[in-house]
């Protein structure tokens, strides 16, 4: 099926496919075709995140891939219509759209050419890039279905932000504090004052000092970080009645035991295609109060080196790959 897909007559388009030996490559794939309620757009840029090394790195970590079809990884996709199936309302061929279609199902981004729901993707605004946009989907909504829809965070509450300073942590630290929460967040120390100038009010270098013993009595965590040990050093900086969310995975959620000596509790998030909250983040970039950045651009080809420079620590927010 491999063989049939890769030598199809249809239309092709470039992908990078990972290899079992998790190597990435150009690839000529047949091109996808929109069915009734997607879209299909042509791809512009596409964000690189933490998720995809780590498949890339370990596998089909969801079990989500079909294993008769080459692995194109990616979610983050920003491009313009160039068809719509039948019953698409939202969309018109030429429209800009981004979003993060399917996760944890695969979206196959890292392509010229990607299908989405039309449910799962929005308007790009007219105040970003295409490279922008990109770096937005994976991150806000995680960043959003934490603090806004998990946390609850509002005005007064005080939030700590761990990793502040990635694709996630960056956009996390401004929704709390756009809900009126006072922020606290983790970072190595070259990007304090960029955390500062996105509105955090107190910044931890995680190196040289004990968040823990720093932040205390907070109403939220968000820890981006993962570990059990980071998880329940976490917990000790929460109040009674704190709430924990862990990104990273579930199996960094700290014991029961743990969570009711410390009078909080704790649960583990999965992003999910969210539109609606997607346009809501598109409404606070038009007005200003939130803003992606942008940490490194490399071609779609040159895809391996953003993996090597996100895995290993990179600059202050997100990486991207451009298509075309």
């Amino acid at each position: 099926m491999m063989l049939d897909r890769m030598m199809s007559d249809k239309p092709q388009m470039t992908a990078i496919v990972r290899s079992d030996d998790g190597r990435l490559s150009a690839l000529q794939v047949a091109r996808p075709v929109p069915g009734p309620t997607e879209v299909l757009f042509r791809s512009a840029a596409a964000g690189v995140n933490a998720i995809d090394w780590k498949i890339r790195a370990t596998g089909d970590i969801f079990g989500t891939f079909d294993p008769d079809l080459p692995m194109v990884l990616g979610w983050d996709v920003a491009g313009e219509v160039v068809e719509v199936g039948p019953g698409v309302t939202r969309f018109a061929v030429g429209d800009r759209v981004f979003g993060m279609p399917r996760f944890p199902r695969p979206a196959e981004a890292y392509a010229e050419y990607v299908v989405a729901g039309s449910r799962e993707v929005a308007h790009t605004p007219q105040a970003l890039s295409d490279v922008e946009a990109a770096a937005l989907p994976l991150a806000v909504l995680t960043a959003w279905q934490s603090v806004v829809d998990t946390l609850r965070v509002g005005q007064g509450d005080r939030v700590l932000v761990h990793a502040a300073s990635g694709g996630v942590g960056h956009l996390a630290v401004q929704l709390a504090k756009a809900r009126g929460a006072e922020v606290w967040a983790t970072a190595s120390a070259r990007n304090h004052d960029a955390l500062r100038d996105l509105g955090v009010d107190h910044v931890i270098d995680h190196r040289t000092e004990l968040f823990e013993e720093v932040a205390v009595d907070m109403d939220g965590v968000l820890d981006l970080v993962g570990g059990a040990e980071h998880a329940e050093r976490s917990v000790r900086s929460l109040r009674r009645g704190g709430r924990l969310v862990v990104v990273p995975s579930p199996d960094d959620i700290p014991s029961r035991d743990v969570l009711d000596e410390a009078g909080v509790s704790a649960t583990w998030i999965l992003v999910e295609p969210d539109y609606a909250a997607l346009e809501a983040v598109a409404q606070m970039i038009g007005s200003g109060t939130l803003r992606v950045v942008v940490g490194d651009t490399r071609p779609l080809e040159r895809l391996a080196e953003l993996h090597e420079i996100g895995a290993t620590g990179g600059p202050l927010g997100k990486l991207v790959a451009t298509i075309g």
